[in-house]
This record gives C-alpha cells, sequence and structure tokens, in this order.
C-alpha cells in the first residue's frame, strides 16, 4: 500500500479553506508527504471591475500581493501548529486550469479543498471550484468540512462492485491506515418502481427484494476478500443510495466518506454522478472522491 507522496491544498483562504490547510497538514505530517499550498485569483472579474468601477491597472497586483501575505501566514501556522513546512504559490489565471497545471507538474497523490469557498455565487455546500475539479479529477479529491481534531477514526466506503469501488477501499486505506473501514452497499431492486405500478403484492415485492439482497451480501463479501479485508464491517441496506450514505454517515459516526466518481458519460460527468453529489452536499464528514 503506497503512501501519499504529495498533496496540494487548492485554497481561497476562506475558514473553510483553512480547515481544509488543516487536515492536509496533519495527513502531509502522518504519511511524511510534501504539501504545497495554491492560491489562483481568476483575472476576469478584476477586469471587469477596472472597466466598470476602478479605473486602476494594479487592482489585480495588489489582490495577488495580498493572498500572497495571507497564504505565507497560513503556511507558518501550519508549521508552527503540526511543524510541517509548506510550499506556497500565487497565480492568475483559470483556477482550475492551474489547479490541474500544478496537480500534474507535482504529480500531487491528493488534492484537498475546503467545502464551500467566500464567493457568493456558491452553490449549497458545494463550491463552484469543487465542482468542477470533480468533473476534471485529475487525482483524488478531498472536501474537507469540520475542522481536523484527530485522524480519521471511522471510514465508510460505500460501494457498487464496479472496478471504481476496489480503487476506493484501496485509496481509503492509503489515507486513513489506522481507521475502521466499513464497507456498505446499498441496493434498490432493478425495476423495482415498475413493479410496484403493476399491482403486484407486497409478499412477491419483499421475495423480490430479499433475492437482491442476497446477491448483494454475496458480492459484498467477495468484494472485501479480494480488497485483503475479509473481517471488515460489512452492511446492506435497501433504499436511496445517497440517502442511506448520509443516514449511515451519522449512525456510525463516520468522520470520513470515500466514494468513487460516478458518471462515463458526458451527461453523467456533467452532472457528477448524483449520488456522489448528494453525499458531498448532505454529509456532515469529509468526503474523499476516487477517480
Amino acid at each position: 500500500m503506497n503512501p501519499l507522496k504529495h498533496i496540494l491544498v487548492a485554497t481561497d483562504l476562506s475558514p473553510y479553506a483553512r480547515n481544509a490547510a488543516e487536515r492536509a497538514a496533519y495527513l502531509s505530517k502522518a504519511q511524511q508527504a510534501s504539501l504545497d499550498l495554491l492560491y489562483v485569483a481568476n483575472p476576469a472579474p478584476f477586469e471587469r471591475l477596472k472597466q466598470l468601477v476602478v479605473p486602476d491597472d494594479d487592482l489585480l497586483k495588489r489582490v495577488l500581493d495580498s493572498a500572497g501575505e495571507k497564504i505565507h501566514a497560513l503556511a507558518a501556522m501550519l508549521f508552527q501548529r503540526y511543524d510541517i513546512s509548506a510550499g506556497v504559490q500565487v497565480a492568475s489565471g483559470s483556477v482550475t486550469t492551474e489547479i490541474t497545471r500544478v496537480v500534474q507538474d507535482k504529480h500531487s497523490s491528493l488534492l484537498v479543498c475546503g467545502a464551500r469557498g467566500q464567493s457568493v455565487a456558491r452553490r449549497l455546500l458545494l463550491g463552484s471550484t469543487v465542482q468542477k475539479m470533480l468533473n476534471r479529477m485529475p487525482c483524488p479529491l478531498l472536501v474537507v468540512k469540520p475542522a481536523p481534531r484527530d485522524a480519521y477514526r471511522t471510514v465508510l466506503v460505500p460501494v457498487d462492485f464496479s472496478p471504481v469501488s476496489l480503487r476506493a477501499i484501496e485509496l481509503a486505506r492509503r489515507i486513513a491506515p489506522q481507521a475502521e473501514i466499513i464497507l456498505l452497499h446499498v441496493y434498490e431492486a432493478p425495476f423495482e418502481s415498475s413493479v410496484r405500478f403493476a399491482h403486484i403484492d407486497h409478499d412477491t415485492l419483499t421475495h423480490y427484494r430479499n433475492v437482491i439482497r442476497k446477491d448483494a451480501v454475496t458480492q459484498l463479501a467477495a468484494l472485501s476478500q479480494a480488497a485483503g479485508m475479509p473481517d471488515a464491517r460489512q452492511i446492506v441496506v435497501h433504499g436511496d443510495p445517497g440517502w442511506r450514505i448520509a443516514e449511515q454517515e451519522q449512525e456510525l459516526e463516520c468522520d470520513l466518506i470515500v466514494v468513487g466518481k460516478q458518471g462515463t458519460s458526458a451527461l453523467e460527468e456533467l452532472l457528477v454522478g448524483s449520488v456522489t453529489k448528494h453525499v458531498l452536499n448532505e454529509s456532515q464528514c469529509d468526503v474523499l472522491v476516487s477517480p
């Protein structure tokens, strides 16, 4: 199991981004991975502001200078608190393009972001930058929500038995090698809604679900074995995957969910995957998305 080698924090210097930087520093120290902090300013809004309100050619430069001071202060805090020396970078350009470029240049093992930024144009708990990076996924993406208090202790890994499931389990073990890893499969019987509308009686529908559940239990045990975790706790529940995952997170008091990115078609990529998106929006704990 290979440890992390390089962690990149994409920060907008908001409180949520500070939580992300602290979690990244915690992981960096635990796994002896190098750490970089990156702030990217999109010049387009400042150019527009300069044209309409403030005719100042140095506006963007002052923004970058101010960001540079703040990101160096953040790095100093991480060094004082975690004894980690973080590199700092400040750039201007397309936020997602610059983040992707640095991830590729640094061969990053993990990209860390806050759940939302300080922009008024955020959507629910999922910031626009996070949404865009999910569509690109140059490497695993950790979305940090609460301020870190300790190492991850209880990790929930929802699986659907696709090849992504094994990658998600492996990633969970890399990020949280000392944590309890719980495997969860949420099933919905194929064509269940159609069967219900066909006025099939309750006993027949229950039998139909039980057959699907039995097969899911068998597949989950086989997946656990294949992942080298035959003794891992395994949970199979019926219902809507997004809601059930959030429900299990609360019941099991998880501090991390590791979920595989859904979607292979262009439309699915645009939507990020309904389950993945729901988990990111509704969960209370950190969420790690595996490519």
